[in-house]
């Protein structure tokens, strides 16, 4: 149930839980107004790709270009994401994108605690529903709020950690890799991990 105090919207888990699409989740998203993002983007992120992925990535949050069309990973960032994950062997049609938080913050800075968490309902649900056997976190954002709140992605990257029936692993962001070629090998690496334990799970079904 959906109750109201001034301009917030405070949603309960079990309005969150009755929502059994992606399509539903995300409408209940646009009704949002638990955290002060909302005021100050254009509109809701939630995601894009493969509803029913085995892989799944997320990142931290959405940029100008990302707020300005609606969907996660379009910028230069998305870009590379797009070349790393076709590399791998896979289409954008294979995996499914999601951020931390889904609405911009502002100039693209990384989500606080109290954003990440006021957001935290929906990501749950959304990786409830798509199911996947493997997500990757995309930087120390999504890795702190996801597995290790005091987790470094530069001891943690590259590492398996199984939970709740699923394997993670983080790497490093997209953008951090435009910012330090260096960068890249690692990542590469991980991807790698990432795609022979992937096609692992996927020949055992």
């Amino acid at each position: 149930m959906i109750g109201v105090i001034g301009d917030k919207e405070l949603f309960s888990g079990d309005e969150i839980k009755k929502c059994y699409t992606l399509e539903e989740l995300a409408g209940s998203a646009l009704r949002c107004r638990r955290c002060g993002l909302r005021k100050g983007c254009r509109g809701v992120v939630f995601g894009k790709g493969n509803p029913q992925a085995g892989l799944m990535f997320i990142g931290e949050g959405p940029g100008a270009e990302e707020d300005k069309q609606g969907l996660p990973f379009v910028g230069a960032a998305g870009q590379l994401l797009d070349k790393i994950i076709a590399a791998a062997g896979y289409s954008p049609s294979d995996v499914y994108i999601a951020n931390i938080v889904k609405c911009r913050p502002p100039g693209n800075r990384a989500p606080g605690r109290e954003e990440a968490d006021a957001c935290r309902p929906w990501l749950i649900r959304q990786i409830e529903l798509i199911n996947p056997a493997v997500i990757v976190l995309l930087g120390s954002v999504a890795l702190q709020h996801m597995v290790d709140p005091n987790g470094r992605i530069t001891k943690m990257r590259g590492q398996w950690i199984e939970k709740e029936g699923i394997e993670w692993m983080s790497t490093y962001h997209p953008a951090a890799l435009l910012r330090d070629e260096t960068k890249k090998r690692p990542v590469w690496e991980d991807i790698k991990k990432v795609r022979d334990r992937y096609n692992e799970i996927v020949k055992s079904i």
